[in-house]
């Protein structure tokens, strides 16, 4: 007997960037193994990009503070890690901000690049409180997987004044799931899966699932394929 598979699947689009997808029915206690897997791999192992390193004019480190700036450097780079890129370079990407003057900054000051998008413009960085206020920001960005602490880049090599951040890649804010009990014929207990999915707006919920489930395919083909049997 062979096992039933999901035949319908819908996806309800909240906003831009977030999306229930509904997968129905579900062998009885596959709603939970599917959900479990999809999770997993829509949080850890989704292609992004990110700032993964910054220098500000005038600071030798994180600890410093800037003249005629609210925020100190921690706060700063706090903020920049809240930056979404879309990243369209293979190779590590370089740009910039410079700004003067008593303003409230944002990642909408960033110069314009060709192989970086901007996509949270609206991310508070900075706020300059006097006319003689300046500051000046180059950060590093590029594609990654998941989620890099700077831990594990030990071994990377910056240029003098740069100062490495934790890397957020992954393109997926939040992931939850549930299931519900669903009718088959006679039986009661198959599963109908509800997969609620937000994304930071740099990919749309739909092909974040896309993804993942092609990232699951290829590993399952994997395995399968290293062993053959003829069938009875």
């Amino acid at each position: 007997m062979d096992i039933q598979l999901p035949s319908q699947i819908q996806a309800n689009v909240v906003e831009p960037n977030h999306a229930v997808f509904t997968v129905s029915p579900c062998y009885p206690g596959y709603g939970t193994t599917l959900g479990n897997a999809l999770r997993r791999v829509l949080l850890s192992s989704l292609p992004g990009g990110a700032i993964t390193a910054v220098k500000i004019k005038g600071v030798d480190h994180e600890f410093s503070t800037l003249e005629h700036i609210k925020e100190d450097v921690v706060d700063i780079l706090l903020n920049l890690k809240q930056v979404r890129l879309k990243v369209y370079s293979d190779e590590a990407v370089q740009f910039t901000l410079s700004v003067s003057g008593k303003k409230k900054v944002s990642a909408k000051d960033f110069e314009k690049n060709s192989d970086v998008e901007v996509m949270t413009p609206e991310v508070h960085i900075a706020t300059l409180t006097d006319s003689a206020a300046k500051l000046e920001i180059t950060v590093i960005a590029q594609k990654g997987r998941g989620y890099v602490p700077v831990e594990a880049r030990e071994n990377e090599k910056l240029d003098v004044g740069f100062m490495a951040l934790d890397a957020v890649y992954t393109p997926v804010r939040n992931v939850n799931f549930k299931t519900e009990h669903v009718r088959v014929e006679q039986m009661t207990n198959f599963d109908k899966l509800l997969m609620d999915v937000t994304t930071d707006g740099t990919i749309s919920p739909e092909i974040a699932m896309n993804q993942a489930c092609q990232i699951l395919v290829d590993h399952f083909a994997q395995i399968g394929n290293a062993f053959t049997y003829e069938a009875s």
